[in-house]
């Protein structure tokens, strides 16, 4: 997977050269700010259910049958089962990419193509969008973690958000 030392070594190998200043000041930033990733992180792991959960009922709170896009329900109870699965997977990449400290996991897993599937399966990703936005809205330092913690996992859900959105 792509992480910042990852993709700076590589653009530098690409370019025949050596790493620039600007590009081991980038990888500094990146390793300076890891220990508020992995805090992220380690929140993130231990409650992947429960901040699901807030996004689905966000989610249906809004429109009871959780998106206008995707077809008739014959269970309401399936679609929330299947919303949360998807912001499970979104929330495990989000994970990943704190602890790699890139956005490598999500690009490679989660937004390449996330428009295409979405679309042929008549899913709005505004229904996504709009999930990891009321998680982001919903953080708060120090309750749920450090400032500097919220800010990183804040900064990844606003990835994903506007790359679907």
């Amino acid at each position: 997977m792509k992480s910042t030392i990852t993709t700076v070594i590589a653009a530098a190998d690409n370019a025949a050269r050596f790493p620039s200043a600007s590009d081991l000041e980038s990888v500094r930033g990146s390793l300076e700010r890891a220990s508020a990733r992995m805090e992220a992180a380690e929140k993130l792991a231990s409650n992947y259910d429960a901040v699901a959960q807030e996004a689905v009922d966000a989610v249906y709170k809004v429109n009871p049958q959780g998106n206008l896009g995707r077809q008739p329900r014959v269970c309401d109870t399936e679609g929330k089962e299947k919303c949360k699965r998807d912001f499970v997977h979104y929330l495990r990449l989000i994970n990943y990419a704190l602890v790699t400290g890139g956005t490598g996991p999500l690009d490679e897993l989660a937004i390449n193509g996330a428009k295409e599937v979405y679309a042929a399966l008549s899913i709005d990703p505004a229904t996504y969008v709009y999930g990891l936005n009321t998680l982001r809205n919903r953080g708060c330092a120090p309750r749920d973690m450090s400032a500097q913690a919220l800010a990183e996992y804040n900064a990844a859900l606003d990835y994903v958000a506007n790359s679907l959105g």
